[in-house]
């Protein structure tokens, strides 16, 4: 067949993510399948199954990362390799991730139905941890599959509840046998949804971004004084939680501050003992960093911590900072975001050049391979909420332009 005219069936694709959303389905129509539990774990066996149900060969690391992969005709060539991850935000949507599996998935389906045989093998994969909500940091075990990230430090994170990660992935059994480690690829595709609102203001239907944007994330603890509250002055107080307060607000106004070209943001906070009559002797909170200038992000970072450390002796609260988490900006091989851009014209699509500012796999996988994004429209920029939106059309559209893109270079 002219392989032109090859599409994928957006109503398969349908079906598949509307499958994938009844497992951890909430009340109001997001999903909350955290990693490695067992809302987790049956997402992967039904993606497991459908795997095999074409005929690919089916192995899992150590760290959890499920590959499906398809023979080429010459089987020995780097593959192609396209994925995502099946872990979703607490209360989070039904798009975010699972579209950048189900996406590859519908083009390996569409491949075996059509007979259609590549040059090189195709890979999809699942990435253990991405969003890093259950397990900080984010995007884990493609860190660790990359030579980024330590293994071990990696099986030894905990959440909130001090279960560790490797202890999780042995109960849903999905430790595998095959060690984490990467090799060869020729290229690496990730098909996701926008998660903001430039696309959809632009009129636009495909995204290529020309890369990722740095992300630093930073965790802070914060010492104070518990007391009654109601015999207690106001003045002399040791208040964690007020120290924390002061020091959220400077946060927020960082990128202003700086100039702008970077947002920042307070995601979690811990109050303890987190009763109304005892001033808070404790406070826990996140901050995350992000810029496409990874200069400009460690400058905020370093004026941020002068003005924690002021407001911290102010308050009479000793604080200590952890670097949890620093990842350069991450450009894309321009070669393929081209290509990503030429489909999206040749298939009938309006593509926009753009900058990604959510951390994403491909951010690990561009430091081993040569690597692109698709983006599809979020609808009104809604992510990691419930009501988190694409249409079926965009769906569709995004996963014709991996399906060519995946066999252009396939084929090389």
């Amino acid at each position: 067949m002219d392989m032109k005219y090859l599409r994928i069936n957006g109503k398969r694709l349908q079906q598949s993510l509307e499958d994938m959303a009844k497992i951890g389905a909430t009340p109001d129509g997001g999903v909350q399948r955290l990693t490695l539990t067992d809302e987790d774990k049956a997402a992967r066996d039904l993606f497991v199954r459908w795997l095999k149900e074409i005929g690919l060969e089916v192995s899992i690391d150590d760290m959890g990362n499920i590959f499906g992969r398809r023979p080429g005709i010459h089987d020995g060539l780097p593959p192609v390799m396209s994925g995502s991850h099946i872990d979703s935000q607490p209360k989070g949507g039904r798009f975010d991730g699972i579209l950048g599996v189900m996406g590859p998935l519908e083009v390996m389906r569409t491949l075996h139905e059509n007979n259609i045989e590549t040059e090189r093998p195709i890979i999809i994969v699942d990435w253990t941890n991405e969003e890093g909500s259950r397990f900080a940091p984010a995007m884990v075990a493609s860190g660790v599959w990359a030579g980024a990230l330590d293994k071990e430090w990696a099986y030894q994170r905990t959440d909130i509840n001090g279960k560790r990660f490797e202890d999780e992935l042995e109960r849903i059994g999905y430790k595998g046998d095959m060690s984490c480690h990467k090799w060869p690829v020729h290229a690496y595709y990730e098909y996701h949804i926008e998660q903001g609102p430039i696309l959809e203001m632009e009129g636009k239907r495909i995204g290529a971004p020309k890369g990722i944007l740095c992300l630093h994330w930073y965790d802070i603890y914060l010492d104070g004084e518990a007391n009654q509250v109601g015999p207690t002055p106001m003045e002399g107080r040791h208040d964690a939680l007020c120290a924390a307060a002061e020091m959220i607000l400077k946060v927020n106004q960082l990128p202003d501050a700086m100039g702008g070209n970077m947002v920042a943001t307070v995601g979690e906070i811990q109050n303890y003992p987190n009763s109304r009559n005892i001033i808070p002797d404790r406070v826990h909170f996140t901050v995350d960093i992000r810029s496409w200038d990874d200069i400009h992000a460690i400058n905020a970072w370093e004026r941020l911590q002068n003005d924690f450390k002021t407001i911290a002796r102010q308050r009479g609260c000793p604080i200590r900072i952890e670097e949890t988490w620093r990842v350069e900006h991450s450009p894309f091989d321009k070669k393929l975001v081209q290509r990503v851009l030429d489909t999206a014209e040749t298939l009938g699509y309006p593509g926009h050049y753009m900058v990604s500012g959510a951390g994403h796999d491909a951010s690990y996988m561009n430091q081993v391979a040569s690597t692109a994004m698709i983006f599809v429209p979020s609808i009104g920029g809604r992510s990691h909420v419930e009501v988190e939106n694409t249409t079926w059309e965009d769906c569709e559209a995004g996963a014709n332009v991996l399906l060519h893109c995946l066999l252009e270079s396939a084929m090389e």
